[in-house]
Formats: C-alpha cells, structure tokens, sequence
C-alpha cells in the first residue's frame, strides 16, 4: 500500500504492461487521474475537488475510523450527529430548488403537503477498503463491457469502470455495471425486514433473512474460477406466519451471454424446491404487496438486456445521504413509519454530484416502467434515487436509499430503501433492521450452502 500511495497508478500501468494485458478505452494518461491521494480523480472516479462555492467539499478519503466508542455489531453510530440543518425544503418553496431535484422528488412534495426534505451540510463520507482501490484503478485500464451491456470482462474485485466511456450510451451501461459491482464484502448476513404501508399508514411487518456471498470480490478471483457468478443471494421471509417458510435463492452472473440469471424457490406448503424464472425484470419482488418488482432490489439489480441505456447529465442534486437516524437501534419503526412516507425527521439529505442514466425500453420489450431515471452517487456507485415511469410515460414511482458508512468494511451502502407509489398513496419500506441484529459482514459460508440442493434442507429447518 505504501507503494501505491508514492507511485500512483504508474506501477498499476507498468504491472499491466509487463503481464501483456492490452489496455482497453481507457488511455494510460486518463487513467493517471485516479488516486488514492493528490490526482483529479479520486481511485473510483469521482472529482476529487469540492464545487465552486463549497457547499460540496473535496473528498478527503471519506470515513476511514469509525467514531469513538463503536464495536462491530453495533448499528452505526452517527458521526455527524451534531451537524445541524442548513434548510428545508417544503412543499411551498420546492420550486426554488428545482434544478437540484429530481422529477420524483417533485412528484413527492405535489402529492403530500407535509413531506419535506432536510438538508444538512454535505459530507463526503463514503470509502472503501485499500484493495478496492487498487483493483479499481487496474480495472479503468482493461474493463470492458460484453455484448450490448449483457456483461463485463478482463475485471477483478474492484469497480469495472471508474473512468466512464465518452459514448452516452456505452457511459450509461457502464454506470449501472459499476452500481451493481460496488464492494459489499465477500460475504454477509443481514436481516432485510419490509413495511408495505397503506395510504392510511397501517402496515403488517414482514420479516426477512438474506445471506449474500459475492465470489467477485475474493481476493485474488478471476472470472473464471467463479464461474460467472456475481452474488449468491438466499432470502428467507421469517414473518408473518402466512408468508413464513417462503425461501428463495438466486445465482446472479456476470455474463448474461454466457449464463443467465437462476433462481430457486421453495414452498412450505408443498415442500418442494422449484427452479423460478420469473424472478427477475418486473416480477413482484417478495412479499412487497405489488409495491415493488424484482429489479428494484438495490435500487436496480438484473440483466440491463429490455432497455436502452443512456448517461444524460452529470449534475448537483439534494440527496438521501449519511442516514444515520434512519440506521439507529434508538430508532423505533413504528415511529418511523407514517402515512405517505419515512418520518423526515429520520431522514437527511446533502448536496452531492450525481450521474443521471436514462433507461428507456427497447422496442419489442416489455416493462411495466417503460422509462427511468437512475441519480448514482459519483463517490460510491451507490444509486441513490429513482424515478419510474407508467405507460403513459408520467412518474408513477419514486425511489431512494438513505445510506450510511458500515465503518468495519469499510463501504456505502443503504441502509434502508423506500418504494413509493404516487398515485395510490402505498409505499413499502425496506431494510427496517432498527430492532434487529446488525449486519454481520464477517459471516462466512460457501458456494455450497448456495446450492438448489440445500435449498429445501435450509427452507425445512
């Protein structure tokens, strides 16, 4: 690491060469703005320097110590807790703000007069671990996309694209790629409990238990040895009895040209394992109530094959960010959870540049979203907000993900993700893990466990 931090990307450039990879798209001298320290760019492409008048500060590495006092296993103590409100915007001054919200966020404060948005000051906190870095940098220099955006090869580990095309298309598919292999750990266990809200507020709480084990991000992987596998995902739903036992697993892949997703399901009531291809696009996602479909697991998951991809802007925007109060043990959901929306007093958001993607259907493809928005973080990948479209291409949805720092990772990523259906008044919360054990990041399983075999084993007991 020390090496890294004195020579740059020059020693990534000359390993490269010296093991004859051919460099892709990305030019040795683009490539030489990313950094750990002191280039334009920071190791996962974001610009380093703050905006012009400082209300975006220059990355300084984000969070890496967690705050005094915290121990893995803890929810994540706020390191910004005495950071206080620069503004709020209202459904009565939005208007004055346009230009740094997006459609939905519109959408939002047209359809509920008391929802708001506080704004704090901006805190660029998102990191990641040394390694991912460095197998970033080295991926700006040979990744590249497969087919029209079916895949990605010659990358390891770190983010596929840092350094985005000069081809809006290509920049759009590439932008969605680098969300999907943002660093997550190896492997993770983690309870995902969701709230389908009415338009009256009332809810029945579903209980959900997720294991994930990414064989992308072992040190060392090579797309071959992991057989195309992206992420194993096993997902069992806990609570309530009527939907308890309902288990899912899910092979997620690399390279749709070479395998597709694959997805198992099991039935308590029929004890029987069976494969499940409509897990994936606009199927229902589990137990949501028909508030969100499959791909918007993660803000976007899946194939990227029934639309047209396109980077239209990259742009300030007021986002969910550092949501630490949504993310406490001290927070009771039940005081959360109001009708309409997520309490904003729970909420934060900051001024942060963004990349805007535009996914549009493909002709002779078929989505319930004909059309969305993507608004991508540029210091983590991570998709913050959404907004989706009906047939009649009018906002229909709107999405976002207050995340915080997991400090023993150390990554950005959600801690929670609101579905909202604007016309219905329905919106259903996901990752209401406030009462629940913390993330355990240091889980460890294996290929096996992810087997449709063990399927119906784990899904009996």
């Amino acid at each position: 690491m020390t090496l890294m931090k004195k020579a740059g990307l020059a020693t990534v450039i000359a390993a490269a060469m010296l093991a004859n990879v051919a460099i892709a798209k990305v030019s040795a001298d683009e490539a030489k703005k990313l950094g750990i320290t002191g280039t334009e760019l920071t190791p996962l492409g974001a610009v380093r320097a703050g905006n012009a008048d400082g209300s975006i500060p220059a990355w300084t590495g984000g969070i890496t110590q967690p705050p005094a006092g915290y121990k893995v296993g803890m929810h994540h103590p706020d390191p910004f807790a005495a950071d206080k409100p620069v503004f709020t915007i209202t459904a009565k001054n939005y208007k004055d703000y346009g230009d740094k919200l997006s459609v939905g966020q519109k959408a939002m404060f047209e359809k509920y007069p008391d929802w708001r948005m506080i704004v704090y000051p901006t805190r660029r906190s998102a990191s990641n671990p040394q390694r991912t870095y460095e197998m970033t940098m080295k991926n700006a220099l040979t990744g590249e996309l497969v087919g029209e955006g079916d895949g990605v090869t010659k990358v390891a580990e770190g983010i596929p694209f840092p350094i985005l095309d000069k081809d809006p298309a290509k920049a759009g598919m590439e932008a969605i790629w680098n969300h999907k292999l943002k660093y997550k750990g190896v492997s993770a266990r983690r309870w995902s409990d969701q709230a389908p809200v009415t338009a009256s507020g009332k809810y029945v709480m579903v209980r959900i238990k997720e294991e994930i084990l990414g064989l992308y991000y072992r040190q060392g992987a090579t797309l071959a040895e992991i057989n195309n596998i992206l992420i194993y995902f096993y997902q069992e739903v806990v609570s309530p009895p009527r939907l308890a036992g309902q288990v899912l697993l899910v092979h997620e892949t690399l390279n749709s040209e070479i395998g597709q997703r694959q997805a198992w399901v099991y039935n308590p009531g029929q004890r029987r394992v069976r494969r499940a291809p409509n897990i994936a696009y606009d199927n229902p996602g589990t137990a949501a109530d028909n508030l969100r479909t499959t791909d918007m697991t993660d803000m976007f998951n899946g194939s990227l094959d029934r639309f047209d991809w396109k980077l239209v802007d990259k742009r300030e925007m007021y986002v969910p960010y550092n949501s630490y109060k949504a993310h406490s043990d001290k927070s009771k959901v039940e005081d959360m959870i109001k009708p309409g929306f997520i309490d904003p007093d729970y909420l934060r958001y900051e001024l942060h540049r963004v990349y805007v993607v535009e996914a549009t259907l493909k002709p002779g493809k078929r989505h319930i979203n004909p059309r969305r928005t993507f608004y991508i973080d540029e210091d983590s990948w991570q998709i913050l907000t959404t907004d989706h479209y009906d047939s009649k291409l009018e906002i229909w949805r709107y999405s976002e993900a207050p995340s915080v720092n997991y400090y023993e990772v150390p990554v950005f990523w959600s801690t929670l993700e609101d579905h909202h259906d604007l016309k219905s008044g329905r919106y259903i919360a996901v990752g209401l893990d406030n009462q629940e054990e913390m993330y355990d990041f240091s889980f460890q399983t294996t290929p096996a466990m992810f087997s449709p075999q063990s399927l119906r084993q784990r899904g009996i007991q």
